[in-house]
């Protein structure tokens, strides 16, 4: 994992020196977030839980159609239920395509850091895949919706349950 966001640290300084359009920002809005269990390994009501997210980001221009776009998030996920509360610091590496004018659709990896607390029986890391589409407002005002699932379970091995966390993200963001 450190490796990774190394690699994804010393990535965004090498473009920096490349890349003349590099904007800095910030971004937040509203989680919709729930575990997505094997039907065979739960059966308790699994209710989505509604909480929010903030982050700061880079968007690094790579060419007129093409950004990277790394960040560093803050996002409350997992389940209703408080011990299915999953709060977690992400690291997502976006990779954005514009559409239009004002449309840009996105992808790209995401490892999580799970805070606050331990013992739980849940990862203490997580590994998702990204997708959304962002909306140019103004010249820095933008609105954007994501979708988040998670490639690995986030349980312990030992436990025998096993989900992959899913979420969406409203919000809106101001690049500086």
């Amino acid at each position: 994992m450190k490796k990774i966001l190394l690699l994804a640290i010393l990535f965004s300084f090498s473009i920096y020196g490349v890349s003349q359009d590099i904007k800095y920002g910030v971004r937040g809005g509203y989680n919709i977030s729930n575990l997505d269990f094997d039907t065979n390994t739960t059966a308790f009501v699994n209710k989505h839980r509604n909480s929010i997210y903030l982050g700061f980001f880079a968007n690094i221009g790579l060419s007129k159609a093409v950004a990277l776009m790394p960040e560093i998030q803050f996002s409350a996920e997992g389940a209703n239920a408080e011990p299915l509360h999953l709060d977690y610091i992400q690291a997502p590496i976006f990779l954005k395509f514009r559409l239009s004018e004002k449309i840009y659709l996105g992808v790209g990896p995401q490892v999580g850091i799970k805070v606050h607390k331990e013992g739980d029986g849940v990862k203490n890391f997580a590994y998702s895949g990204v997708g959304g589409l962002e909306c140019k407002i103004n010249y820095a005002l933008f609105a954007d919706v994501r979708y988040t699932y998670g490639f690995s379970n986030i349980f312990d091995d030992n436990l025998g349950v096993e989900a992959k966390n899913s979420n969406i993200q409203i919000g809106i963001g101001y690049k500086f």
